[in-house]
């Protein structure tokens, strides 16, 4: 069984703010999460294959 992460624990992991992870689920852009009646976790794989899938060689390479 994964570990689940608050928003809180999961924007530092990923360098930025609670904020932006809100808007990226309304955008359907951030990692996979998981709602457990209110609350949003993050599993650790998925943060990681949001990091991994974010992964780039130069900033000309496409998204």
């Amino acid at each position: 069984m994964s570990k689940l992460q608050s928003t809180k624990t999961a924007a530092e992991r990923l360098a930025c703010s609670e904020s932006t992870l809100n808007h990226w689920r309304v955008a359907g852009f951030g990692p996979a999460f998981v709602k457990l009646g209110r609350r949003v976790m993050y599993r650790d794989e998925d943060l990681d294959a949001f990091i991994a899938k974010n992964v780039r060689q130069s900033t000309t390479e496409a998204a």
